[in-house]
């Protein structure tokens, strides 16, 4: 029977089906193109290799194609398994029937079982996984924590590696979680999730050169298909920013995250985008009213119902920015009316961007004031999260309210790149 590169079975007795689906996983942990074709070609060499539907259904859910996704892990759960096998199939069924709780238990449950099963431990890993989106207030730690506790198991092993440096680096373990990322990046830098982990340290650590430098240079030799070009793109735009090269931002914006052709993730073109485009406005740059709209449409069209906290109050924040009211009014009051994981947070943030819009910059602030100790709650990394706290510093700009900001900004987190904000200084 063969077996992963971690060593754990894989159910299939035929090397071809093996060695695709090894490949697969590689190209899918890795943020490069091509895992479903290799699904598909280890299906094809063993049709009841239950780990290789599992697979696929995996790669269809991440891709939004979530009939599809169902298919395959029915596919999946009819062929013979092993009780790891099953547990992975568990595991992404839950998934794509959106059981976030569940799905976070039967993580726990089977990576305390098979604590390096990697394709399960994806789910979880990372600022936007099942803990990451969680709604709770010390997700941030929580992360770490959980990772810290996998870290025996996996050794030295790069991937992981890329997933706890960075986890560890955005709960204030900057140090640490340099060390650990540049290990994994010098063991395989042809891996997305590395590439991200840095530069995320070196925005945690206020290195903005090092970080425009660094992402320049790993893009040359990766696809503008694959998962994280628009992501590290975004990165390098914010970096851009700071510097005051807002044209250099907006080139990556046209060619990449916020391109009409993005191949990326469909949320992530619409956290990305949006929040360089207030960003910018805050930077004290002249509003793109046609990219809001564009931005605006696409949103409405994609994401119709909310559901994720990190994306819907991006949503929320297009809506303010656009003065589409009623569309802002009726995703709040869906959010409202169901057992949202991240409560009132996001609501609030939505309501705190239009009074903002409407230069209401006292009720912005009294609505964002009360968010801060909760912040973890909206999702997100932590130079996500900033657009809430960059947001409040300029609305206290603009209140006039000079000695708020300075305490605000004094209160940061020691180190991070801070706001590139216009009258302020």
């Amino acid at each position: 029977m063969f077996v992963d590169r971690y060593g754990l079975s894989l159910g299939t007795a035929s090397a071809a089906a093996c060695d695709a689906y090894n490949e697969a996983c590689n190209l899918l942990l890795t943020l490069y193109p091509g895992a479903p074709a290799a699904f598909d070609r280890a299906i094809a060499a063993d049709p009841d290799f239950a780990l290789a539907h599992a697979g696929k259904a995996r790669v269809l859910h991440l891709g939004g194609k979530t009939a599809a996704a169902r298919e395959a892990i029915a596919c999946a759960a009819a062929c013979p398994t092993d009780a790891r096998a099953a547990g992975a199939i568990e595991v992404f069924r839950l998934a794509i029937e959106g059981q976030a709780d569940a799905t976070l238990a039967a993580v726990r449950a089977h990576t305390d079982r098979w604590p390096t099963d990697a394709m399960v431990l994806a789910t979880t890993a990372n600022q936007i996984g099942l803990i990451g989106i969680s709604g709770r207030t010390e997700r941030v730690q929580e992360l770490a924590a959980y990772l810290d506790t996998l870290a025996p198991a996996y050794g030295a092993d790069w991937w992981f590696g890329a997933h706890h440096g960075m986890a560890v680096a955005e709960a204030g373990r900057l140090r640490e979680g340099r060390a650990i990322v540049e290990r994994s990046l010098a063991a395989n830098r042809a891996n997305g999730s590395v590439a991200h982990a840095f530069a995320h340290i070196c925005y945690e650590d206020g290195q903005t050169d090092e970080g425009i430098a660094f992402i320049r240079d790993w893009l040359q030799g990766y696809t503008r298909f694959g998962g994280m070009h628009g992501h590290l793109s975004w990165h390098l735009a914010l970096f851009e920013l700071h510097r005051g090269n807002v044209e250099e931002g907006n080139r990556m914006f046209a060619e990449s995250f916020g391109a009409d052709d993005y191949p990326g993730p469909p949320p992530n073109k619409m956290f990305d985008a949006a929040a360089f485009l207030w960003r910018s406005e805050l930077a004290g740059h002249k509003r793109d009213t046609a990219r809001w709209a564009a931005l605006r449409d696409y949103a409405h069209a994609t994401f119709p119902q909310p559901g994720m906290n990190l994306l819907d109050w991006h949503i929320a924040l297009a809506d303010a920015v656009t003065g589409e009211s009623e569309a802002l009014q009726t995703r709040i009051r869906s959010i409202e009316s169901q057992a949202y994981p991240a409560g009132h947070t996001v609501p609030d943030l939505g309501r705190a961007f239009a009074a903002f819009e409407r230069a209401d910059y006292a009720a912005a602030i009294a609505l964002i004031e009360p968010l801060l100790p909760e912040r973890g709650r909206i999702g997100g990394s932590n130079a996500q999260v900033d657009l809430m706290e960059f947001t409040l510093l300029r609305a206290y700009v603009l209140a006039d309210r000079p000695d708020a900001a300075a305490q605000l900004l004094a209160a940061r987190r020691p180190g991070a790149v801070g706001p590139a904000m216009a009258g302020f200084h």
